[in-house]
Parts: structure tokens; sequence; C-alpha cells
């Protein structure tokens, strides 16, 4: 499988979308399905049962849902600016991730 322009733990713009503009950051990443759910994005309305036994309130309540990866963009943190994600190699062979603005390591 190729490697994605998104991970875990980056801050995303929205591209498209009923939360186009807002930027969040990435708490999952579904690889198998090319979507991820980031946090403050994309929410649904939940409708669960009460359960006593797991102290589980019943009602509905607002969860965050998948959003497809293709609607995202990085946020680079060392210019702020949202952006396409160059991919190189680093002198030990791994791919890198490089902000397209500032030439910025995205990778730590």
């Amino acid at each position: 499988m190729s490697m994605l322009h998104v991970k875990r733990n980056d801050m995303v713009y929205v591209l498209a979308g009923k939360d186009r503009g807002k930027t969040g950051k990435v708490l999952k990443v579904l690889r198998d399905r090319n979507r991820a759910i980031v946090e403050g994005v994309n929410f649904i309305q939940k409708h669960t049962r009460p359960n006593p036994q797991r102290n589980i309130k019943g009602g509905i309540l607002p969860k965050e849902s998948p959003i497809h990866l293709s609607n995202l963009m990085v946020v680079c943190k060392r210019c702020n600016k949202h952006g396409r994600v160059v991919f190189t190699r680093s002198p030990e062979g791994r791919k890198i991730r490089i902000c397209r603005h500032c030439n910025e390591l995205l990778d730590a």
C-alpha cells in the first residue's frame, strides 16, 4: 500500500463538505476506506439505547464520522498554511513528507 498524505495527530484543513474551511486534528486514519476521523468535524447524530449495566445513558449523541482523505489538506506547523505534501526519500531510505510552501519536514 502506498503512503498517505495524512497521518494521525496531523492538523488538517477541510476542503469540501458541510464543514468546509474548518481545521482539526486527525484522531484516526482508516486506510482500507481512504478516510479519516477529524476532531470537531463532520458530526453525525448517533442514537444510543440506554444500558444501565455499562453505565450508558440513552439519547441522541453527536459523534465524529469519517471524512474522505481527498477532502483534507495537511496544515504545516511552521508556515501555518494548508497545502500539498511532497514525498521524498531520506538519506536512510525512508519516505518522508515535506511542506510544499516552506520545505519543512512534516514527519517528526
